[in-house]
C-alpha cells in the first residue's frame, strides 16, 4: 500500500481489499513471506531493545531525581534502545521488504542476501538506517512515554496485570504508528528502492538520503503520499505492540518471581 508507483495488478485503495487480492492473485501465503528473516532478527533485537531501555530508565530516573517515572527518562532510554534494535533488525527490514514487493525476484530469504550483498554491497542494508532511526526515534519515545503514563493511570502500582499491558501497549503503538507514517513511507522507499517509482521521477541509480526520499514522494504523490498505509501500520502495530509488552511484563514478572522465591531462606 506505500508504493508510490505500483504495478496496475497490485493497487490497493483498502487494508482488506488488499489483502484479499493479494491471496487471490499471489496465494495464500504470500502475506507471510519475509516472515523467517524477521523472526531470526527481532529476538536478539528486542533482548538488546528492553535490556538497554530497563537500564536508561533506571539510571536516568536516578539521575534526574524522579521519584517514580520520569517521561523525559522513559523518552531518552527509548531513543538509546532503538539504536541498538535497528542495527539488528534494518537489514532484515530491507530483505523482508524486496520479499514482499509485488512480482518480487527473491524467492527466498538467503537468495535475496545474497544478491543485494552482490549487486549493491554491504551498505545495501543500511541505506535506511538513518531514516529507521529519524524514524524509531520518535516512534520509541511516543511509545514508551505512552505506555508508562497509561500504565500510571490503569495500573498505578505497577503490578503484573496482563489486561493493562494489553490496553497501554496497544494504544501507545497505534499512537506513534499513526504518527510517524510519513517517515515510514520514506523508509520503505529507500529499503525497496522502487523501480518504476524511481524510473518516473527520472532518477538512475540508487535513491538514498532521507531528505532525497522526502522530496520524492511528495513530487509523486503529493501530501497523500505521506500517509499511503497509515490504516495498516496501525492495525499492524497495535496488536504488535499489545503482545510485545504483555509478554515481556510477562517474563519479567514469572523470572523476578523465581528469582526471590530462590533467594528466600528455608
Amino acid at each position: 500500500m506505500q508504493s508510490l508507483n505500483p504495478d496496475p495488478k497490485a493497487q490497493y485503495t483498502s487494508v482488506y481489499g488488499a489483502l484479499k487480492k493479494i491471496i487471490r492473485t499471489e496465494g495464500f501465503w504470500r502475506p507471510l513471506r519475509g516472515l523467517n528473516v524477521m523472526m531470526m532478527g527481532a529476538g536478539p533485537a528486542h533482548a538488546m531493545y528492553f535490556a538497554c531501555y530497563e537500564n536508561m530508565k533506571r539510571t536516568l530516573n536516578a539521575v534526574f531525581h524522579h521519584q517514580g517515572n520520569s517521561h523525559l527518562a522513559n523518552g531518552i532510554a527509548g531513543s538509546m534502545a532503538t539504536l541498538l534494535h535497528d542495527a539488528v533488525m534494518n537489514p532484515a527490514e530491507v530483505v523482508k521488504q524486496r520479499m514482499q514487493m509485488y512480482d518480487s525476484p527473491h524467492r527466498s530469504a538467503l537468495r535475496c542476501v545474497w544478491t543485494v550483498w552482490r549487486t549493491e554491497g554491504l551498505g545495501a542494508f543500511y541505506r535506511s538506517y538513518t531514516t529507521q532511526l529519524t524514524m524509531n526515534i520518535p516512534f520509541q519515545s511516543i511509545h514508551f512515554i505512552t505506555y508508562e503514563f497509561l500504565q500510571e493511570q490503569v495500573n498505578p502500582h505497577r503490578g503484573y496485570n496482563p489486561q493493562s499491558h494489553i490496553i497501554s501497549g496497544g494504544l501507545a503503538g497505534a499512537l506513534a504508528a499513526a504518527a510517524t507514517t510519513p517517515l515510514d513511507v520514506c523508509k520503505t522507499l529507500l529499503n525497496t528502492q522502487e523501480n518504476m517509482a524511481l524510473n518516473l521521477a527520472n532518477i538512475s541509480g540508487r535513491l538514498s538520503g532521507m531528505a532525497n526520499a522526502f522530496r520524492m514522494v511528495y513530487q509523486l504523490n503529493g501530501l497523500p503520499g505521506y500517509f499511503k498505509g497509515m490504516q495498516a501500520r496501525v492495525i499492524y502495530q497495535m496488536p504488535s505492540t499489545a503482545i510485545s509488552w504483555s509478554v515481556y511484563e510477562f517474563f519479567k514478572y514469572f523470572l523476578t518471581k523465581h528469582k526471590l522465591e530462590n533467594r528466600a531462606p528455608y
